[in-house]
């Protein structure tokens, strides 16, 4: 991850500032508050802002004035319920906003997260940095021969290599070609293309920034399908970043989402049919489960029985 100077006086400036508030704050939080952590080789995500904690999930819930005198416990028991059983509005009382730093194919995925505030840094006014996404050698795989959206064997030796090279190669080439149309060398022969039009040379694996704000429940709700271990290795990475600011925010909220989400799974009627049947002795197999093969074997998977 690379800042320059002046965001490095940026972010000292913010985390040098306090403000005194009657709202309820989260230390640990706080602490983490405006400091980036660093997710793939240029991108971050920072906590710029937040509202509410785990009592304010409570409080929704009970619609009480204050926290009187329950015990932490109780307040765990009953957001575990609200996880429990599917409530959502009670964890919309809360909001997080966060800087990020991230390639464009990521934020393109992730934009399809429709339930959030998002103002993106324009290319039509600004000119993107010359940074590029180049996966570790460890991330370069074969398209999977069984999902169309996942990853297979790993590319070796000369294949990951030649397009390793190929990738910085490109997403140079196509950023001097962008510096070129847009006349930053400042060659008095020529008026430069319009930034709004120079910026489709770019490549996907060019850099972006955002500020994306959500409330607790979606946040929930991306990060169950973003930090789960099936997602794509790119946004899983930003996802577990914002794993641990949920955890420093609301960390009873977490641990139930942890419990009743995020490493739980759902079995469909007909899962539960064929469980019952071997839970009771009987020789369970596919072609009489009434289960599609694929049902099948992600049921195995869940119970370890591959």
């Amino acid at each position: 991850m690379t800042l320059s100077d002046a965001q490095r006086a940026e972010v000292a400036t913010a985390r040098a500032s306090e403000s005194p508030t009657r709202r309820a704050t989260v230390p640990a939080l706080e602490a983490l508050l405006f400091t980036p952590v660093p997710v793939l080789d240029h991108g971050f995500v920072r906590v710029i802002d937040y509202m509410g904690d785990d009592g304010a999930v409570v409080q929704a819930a009970r619609v009480s004035y204050g926290r009187g005198t329950r015990r932490v416990s109780e307040d765990a028991g009953l957001i575990r319920y609200l996880m429990r059983h599917r409530h959502t509005t009670p964890f919309e009382m809360c909001e997080i906003k966060y800087h990020v730093k991230l390639p464009i194919f990521v934020a393109r995925q992730w934009i399809r997260h429709r339930t959030a505030n998002v103002n993106e840094y324009s290319a039509r006014y600004s000119i993107l940095d010359r940074e590029f996404y180049i996966p570790a050698a460890e991330h370069l795989a074969a398209q999977s021969a069984t999902n169309r959206q996942g990853r297979g064997a790993l590319l070796e030796g000369d294949e990951a290599a030649e397009v390793l090279a190929m990738l910085a190669r490109d997403a140079a080439q196509c950023h001097d070609d962008y510096a070129a149309m847009l006349n930053e060398s400042g060659d008095p022969a020529r008026q430069g293309l319009a930034r709004e039009l120079a910026r489709m040379n770019l490549t996907l694996n060019t850099y972006t920034q955002w500020y994306w704000k959500t409330d607790l429940h979606n946040l929930l709700h991306f990060l169950s399908l973003r930090a789960d271990p099936h997602a794509q290795y790119e946004i899983r990475t930003y996802a577990e970043a914002m794993m641990a600011s949920l955890e420093a925010w609301v960390p009873q909220t977490a641990a139930a989402f942890r419990d009743y989400r995020l490493e739980a799974a759902s079995f469909s009627s007909g899962m539960l049919a064929a469980l019952r049947r071997m839970l009771a002795g009987e020789t369970v197999t596919q072609p009489d489960s009434g289960l599609s093969k694929r049902e099948w074997e992600e049921m195995m998977a869940v119970l370890d029985r591959n």
